[in-house]
């Protein structure tokens, strides 16, 4: 039977209550909290990175005056086991205290960063003050939460669920609640949401995740160099315990979103970014849960919206949440399931597009075949070999550690909108290795751009949860996922297409010294693309 969670009072303590004219001034500075991130290529100067009025749509710059001032006060939130989870407690108030009346909440960031938890403050202020109760949490083993950071696992979740449970149960709740979060709260928002807290009604995840495996630790099986300093500075444990699962077994499904996606069912506004890396993930969860999920992508990198983009901030929050939470039906949803920002911008893509499904309509399959003579063409011409040595350091691929395949100066605009899969059909003289395919965008000047990149260890050709290794000098047909983009080649351009065994720090340099050879021209390696048409841009 389901432990049920606590809906007790918990610990409220008001003498560090905050009144209303102290935390007024923090709800107004909300819109510099939510864009303070690092943003994708910066808008030249005098020029308007919109290309369509699509942030005219009234999702958009949906808004309406605040009612209140706010409420602030620390709060004990008891879970299941007996212990609590430390949070900030936002409601509408004034003077005299917290307002009269039920109303709707939301969990605004359920993080481990205990140091960016006041942060959130004034974006918990700017919805009390429009009649949201709010919470601002640390997570188990963060801030004043006793017990042993686990990120994402399933006790995490399970306070989460109660932390929800518990801020619909009090008198001054309707019940209806709602959880948003940037990154770790991102991610945490989506864990949740599969887990099915009853009084869940809506989600709001910014850059979060489909696969914690897949998506950060393990990219296509090689583990990630990248998130080491992560793990050391916030759950030092797993730089062990994570290094103990190399495949993908229970303990991965149960920190994932993918394994339960038919659980995700909420109506779920998912903000993505083309710079991201999260952009994998968010892509899956749209495409496997379309009924219930929007998707705003932008060309940012990790974090909330860049302002110097788009006006994606409060205003479109509070929309989803009025329309989610207190049902008002007047309160707009965006005018299509994708909104995304055609990069590279401005100048090159065509900056924001609105579309019924992703990939957009009327997209289609291009298939470009590896040549002989280092091409990318859909002639693939005579079956030929190339090869390389495996770069076995912590450095760039050097010329011969790495094959160039790409197409010649494009005679038109080609706008890549959608996945590439990779096929390699490669040999290696070791029993394991590592592929790293990178996609760049070529300008005539020859200064290459990175525009997505996928990995694979060859190993897990058959899937992450076994390994197998590889018979010496045989040749595999290896799929390599390449990450989804929405980005314009300029006609002049070229398309390229690196292959190597290294991409540090997206990857370990792991793979066992030797040399790989792949098959190219007829019956070889290819790669399909997703393109638009031009009369579907």
């Amino acid at each position: 039977m389901r432990a049920r969670p606590p809906t007790g009072q918990g610990t409220i303590y008001p003498s560090r209550r905050l009144r209303q004219g102290a935390l007024a001034a923090a709800a107004v500075a909300t819109a510099a909290t939510l864009t303070a991130v690092t943003a994708g290529p910066a808008p030249a100067a005098g020029t308007s990175p919109q290309a369509s009025n699509v942030m005219d749509d009234p999702f958009f710059t949906y808004d309406r005056p605040a009612q209140y001032g706010v409420d602030r006060a620390d709060v004990r939130v008891p879970v299941r086991d007996g212990g609590f989870i430390d949070c900030d407690l936002y409601r509408p108030g004034g003077s005299a205290g917290p307002a009269p009346g039920r109303r709707p909440g939301i969990v605004l960031d359920y993080t481990a960063y205990a140091d960016q938890a006041e942060g959130f403050g004034a974006q918990a202020g700017y919805f009390a003050q429009r009649g949201y109760n709010g919470l601002v949490c640390r997570t188990r083993g963060s801030g004043e939460s006793p017990g042993r950071i686990d990120p994402f696992g399933p006790q995490e979740q399970r306070d989460n669920y109660d932390v929800i449970e518990w801020l619909a149960a009090q008198p001054w709740s309707t019940g209806d609640i709602g959880q948003m979060g940037v990154s770790y709260g991102g991610h945490s928002s989506l864990l949740v949401a599969v887990n099915r807290p009853p009084h869940l009604k809506a989600i709001i995840p910014v850059n979060g995740l489909s696969d914690w495996y897949e998506n950060t630790i393990y990219r296509g099986g090689v583990y990630s160099a990248r998130i080491r300093p992560w793990q050391q500075s916030v759950a030092p444990e797993t730089l062990t315990t994570y290094a103990a699962h190399p495949r993908y077994d229970r303990f991965w499904q149960d920190r994932s979103v993918a394994s339960r996606r038919n659980r995700l069912t909420v109506p779920t506004l998912e903000i993505n970014g083309w710079y991201d890396r999260y952009r994998d993930g968010m892509v899956k969860n749209y495409l496997a849960r379309k009924e219930n999920v929007w998707m705003v992508s932008g060309p940012w990198q990790h974090g909330y919206p860049a302002k110097q983009y788009a006006d994606i901030g409060p205003g479109a929050y509070l929309a989803w949440w009025d329309r989610w939470l207190r049902h008002d039906r007047a309160a707009p949803l965006p005018r299509a399931k994708i909104t995304s920002y055609e990069t590279p911008g401005p100048g090159a893509g065509a900056g924001w597009r609105q579309y019924p499904d992703w990939p957009p309509p009327g997209a289609r399959s291009l298939r470009l075949a590896f040549t002989r003579d280092g091409g990318l063409r859909q002639a693939p011409g005579r079956t030929g070999t190339a090869g390389f040595t495996v770069n076995t350091e912590q450095t760039p691929a050097t010329p011969d550690e790495r094959l160039v395949f790409q197409t010649d100066p494009l005679r038109r605009d080609v706008v890549l909108a959608g996945d590439i899969e990779t096929t390699v059909k490669a040999s290696f003289t070791a029993r394991d290795g590592n592929i790293a395919i990178v996609v760049s965008d070529v300008a005539p000047d020859g200064t290459a751009t990175r525009v997505t990149e996928g990995w694979l260890k060859a190993s897990h050709r058959f899937g992450h949860r076994r390994s197998v290794p590889v018979v010496p000098g045989l040749t595999n047909d290896l799929r390599v996922h390449v990450w989804p983009t929405h980005y314009r080649l300029k006609s002049g351009h070229r398309l390229r297409v690196t292959v190597s065994s290294d991409d540090y720090p997206e990857i370990d340099s792991d793979a066992p010294a030797g040399r790989i050879g792949l098959k190219v021209g007829a019956r070889g390696s290819y790669a399909e693309l997703t393109v638009l048409p031009e009369d579907s841009r």
